[in-house]
């Protein structure tokens, strides 16, 4: 807390700091002064009519009365990392994005439309890197429109808890009734000791994804869509990554009777990243590792072509699998999450997909969250 030189607590943050990261103290309700007081910190989103808006790195917005204000100041706008290779969220956000590709992209000032058919939120989504080169209302009435000629709800995709992050469009969509649906986190570690985890002895590896790893990834047919998605799409000129552009690796571990696999996992390359998704396990199969080996497989495979750092998503409440990632090195650098439009219906292809994107391993959930 700011501090005159007399020792008192002094308020030093005003309206002009909207979109800077503060830490605030605050009475609590009707308690006294030196009483009880609360504490807050994240990003100042708006401070209107003598209330303030403080959204916290979880994307949480928090409503503080002004005149219950103790102290508070403007703070650095990430604190430092002692875990996990050095990033940047425009960086990840980008990484990310080249792993899931749409079909068809569209951009609008430092905006990217992302469509596919609806075969998830993550690319049926706007993804915001900047400014979209008009006033907010006028860009999302062009994105309702946009995702409205292909008869799918309209989302935007924001992040939160990292410098750079849209703490601010986060709460500006709130404001205008847009629903946040999902949240996860994007984790972070060394891709070294993921490969050193377990002995990949029975994973096959393979450039695409044949009939057997899909029939463990949905255990349904899978559409044009997810299929072109899951291939990683084409790469685009000028984009970094290995060679021409990101590459994917699939891995499965060979289910009795050539029946669907008893474990599956998808990792792109991209660059130094490696990013895994689609780690599925037999339930009957679960808690004996095959999770780690298919993972310690492809990160060899990662390693063989340059990458050193790796990525994944995981579902914010899913503690087991939190805990087994934080067990291999990986550490939370930002949460995302996805807003649908105002009185928008999610379309059933994206709700139902959603759910089998993440990754599957001992935990008796999801072990990653990528919706």
């Amino acid at each position: 807390m700011e501090i005159s030189a007399a020792g008192r607590l002094e308020v030093r943050i005003t309206a002009a700091d909207v979109g800077k990261r503060v830490s605030v103290r605050r009475l609590s309700g009707a308690a006294p002064i030196g009483d009880k007081f609360t504490d807050t910190v994240g990003v100042l989103t708006s401070w209107d009519d003598g209330v303030l808006v403080i959204t916290r790195k979880t994307g949480e917005s928090v409503r503080v009365d002004a005149s219950s204000l103790v102290a508070g100041k403007v703070v650095p706008a990430a604190p430092a990392r002692r875990r996990g290779p050095a990033a940047s969220y425009a960086e990840l956000a980008r990484v990310a994005a080249r792993a899931w590709r749409p079909l068809e992209s569209e951009r609008l000032g430092g905006w990217e439309l992302r469509a596919a058919a609806g075969f998830t939120r993550r690319a049926n989504s706007v993804l915001p890197l900047g400014d979209p080169g008009m006033p907010l209302d006028a860009a999302l009435d062009v994105v309702r429109d946009w995702y409205g000629r292909r008869g799918l709800p309209a989302y935007v995709q924001t992040a939160t808890g990292a410098e750079g992050t849209e703490e601010v469009l986060s709460a500006r969509l709130e404001e205008r009734g847009w629903v946040r649906e999902v949240t996860a986190q994007l984790w972070i570690g060394a891709l070294a000791p993921v490969a050193d985890r377990a002995e990949a002895g029975g994973v096959v590896t393979a450039r695409e994804a044949d009939g057997a790893w899909l029939a463990r990834y949905r255990r349904k047919g899978v559409g044009e869509a997810a299929l072109k998605v899951l291939a990683g799409g084409s790469p685009r000129a000028g984009e970094a990554g290995s060679g021409d552009g990101p590459s994917v690796w699939f891995a499965s571990v060979p289910g009795p009777d050539g029946g669907a696999p008893a474990a599956i996992g998808r990792c792109v390359v991209d660059g130094r990243w490696a990013g895994f998704a689609a780690v599925e396990v037999d339930p009957a199969r679960r808690r004996e590792g095959l999770g780690t080996t298919v993972m310690a497989a492809l990160a060899r495979r990662a390693l063989a072509e340059g990458a050193s750092a790796a990525w994944l998503q995981v579902e914010e409440e899913n503690a087991g699998a939190r805990a087994m990632y934080a067990g291999m090195g990986f550490v939370a650098h930002h949460a995302y999450h996805h807003y649908r439009e105002p009185s928008a219906e999610p379309s059933r292809d994206s709700a139902r997909e959603s759910s089998r994107e993440s990754s599957r391993e001992s935990s008796p959930r999801s072990s990653t969250g990528a919706s």
